[in-house]
C-alpha cells in the first residue's frame, strides 16, 4: 500500500476519532447540539483535549521514534529513559517555588535534559552504552524523580499542588488555551526538525559507524535529536502529565505497517499516535463514567505487555 494511501486512511480514522472525541464523554451529545450556545463550554472543553491529546500523542511517539534510532534500542522512549518524570519533577519545582506557568515548559524542556543526561552517563562504561544498562538506568531514574514528585506533592500539601496528583498519572484536562498553544509551536516545531533528520536517522539506526562512512556526523545529530526529544516531552508534561509507553506503542505498531523507514515511519505514526491518544482518553472518560480514570494509567495497561513482549524479542535477538 503506498504511502498516499495510508496517509488517506489514517486521516478518516483522524476525522472519525476527533467527532467520538467531541461527541462522547460522562453525557453524550450529538455533534449538531454541542454547536448550540448553552452547550458551547462543553464543546470548547472536548475540543481542547482532543487539540492536546492529538499533540501529545504525535509529539511522545515521534520522540520514542527518535530516541530508539539514535540509540539503537527498540525500548527507549521518553517515559522509560527517565525523561517524562526529569520534565515533571522541574514542573512541580516550578510551580512550589511560583513561577509562572508561562515558563514551565522551559522548567520540563531543562528537567528533561538534565534527566537524559543522568541516564546516559550512568549507562555509559567507558564510553560505550549497553542496551540493557541504559533502560535500567532510565528505569531507577525514573522511580527516583516520581518518588520526589510524590514527596514534594505531599510536603506542599496545598489544594494546587493536590491537584497534581491526577496530573502525575497524565491527564488532557487543559483549560488554559494561551497554555495549550504556547506547547503546540516547540511540539509542532520538534517533529518537523526530526523529520528533516529522517534519512540520518536511518542510517544512525542500521550502525553509527556505517553512518559515519556516509559523512554524517553522528555525534551532533544525536546531540539535536536528544535535545528536541526532551523539548518536545517536556513541553507535553506542562499540559498533560506523565504518560508512558505512547513513545514505544505506536511506533511498533507503524512499523509492522510502513517497515523502518523513518520518511515514511515519522507522518504515519503522527497520525496512528493522535488517533491512539484520542481513543484512549475517551476511554478514561466513558469506561467508568462519572468517574475518570487518567489517561496514562490507560496508556500502562496497553503499553506494559508490549514493553514485555518486546523485551522478551530483544533477549532472544541477544
Amino acid at each position: 500500500m503506498r504511502l498516499k494511501r495510508k496517509l488517506i486512511i489514517l486521516f478518516l480514522f483522524l476525522g472519525l476519532a476527533i467527532v467520538f472525541g467531541l461527541i462522547k464523554g460522562a453525557v453524550n451529545i450529538p455533534l449538531g447540539d454541542l454547536l448550540l450556545k448553552n452547550n458551547r463550554l462543553v464543546f470548547d472543553l472536548r475540543l481542547m483535549r482532543v487539540i492536546a491529546a492529538i499533540l501529545a500523542g504525535s509529539g511522545l511517539a515521534v520522540a520514542g521514534i527518535a530516541l530508539q534510532a539514535i540509540l539503537r534500542n527498540p525500548l527507549a522512549e521518553p517515559y522509560l529513559l527517565g525523561t517524562s518524570s526529569g520534565a515533571g519533577l522541574a514542573a512541580v519545582s516550578a510551580v512550589i517555588i511560583g513561577v509562572s506557568r508561562i515558563y514551565l515548559p522551559l522548567a520540563a524542556f531543562l528537567g528533561a535534559v538534565l534527566s537524559i543526561v543522568i541516564v546516559y552517563n550512568l549507562a555509559s562504561d567507558r564510553g560505550q552504552v549497553a542496551d540493557k544498562s541504559l533502560i535500567l538506568s532510565g528505569v531507577i531514574i525514573s522511580i527516583a524523580f516520581s518518588s520526589l514528585i510524590v514527596f514534594l506533592v505531599s510536603l506542599f500539601g496545598n489544594e494546587a499542588m493536590h491537584e497534581m496528583n491526577w496530573w502525575l498519572w497524565g491527564s488532557l484536562q487543559v483549560y488554559d488555551t494561551k497554555l495549550l498553544l504556547l506547547v503546540a509551536f516547540p511540539v509542532i516545531l520538534g517533529i518537523g526538525i526530526i523529520y528533516l533528520f529522517a534519512q540520518d536517522l536511518n542510517a544512525i539506526s542500521l550502525g553509527e559507524e556505517e553512518a559515519k562512512h556516509l559523512g554524517i556526523d553522528t555525534q551532533n545529530i544525536k546531540k539535536i535529536v536528544v535535545l528536541i526529544s526532551a523539548l518536545i516531552s517536556g513541553s507535553l508534561i506542562c499540559i498533560c502529565g506523565i504518560i508512558g509507553f505512547v513513545g514505544l506503542i505506536v511506533p511498533h505498531m507503524m512499523r509492522l505497517v510502513s517497515g523502518p523507514n523513518h520518511k515514511t515511519l515519522i507522518p504515519l505514526t503522527c497520525l496512528a499516535a493522535a488517533v491512539f491518544m484520542i481513543l484512549c482518553d475517551l476511554l478514561s472518560r466513558t469506561l467508568f463514567a462519572p468517574v475518570e480514570i487518567p489517561i496514562g494509567v490507560i496508556t500502562a495497561i496497553i503499553g506494559a505487555p508490549v514493553f514485555i513482549l518486546l523485551l522478551k524479542k530483544a533477549k532472544r535477538i541477544s
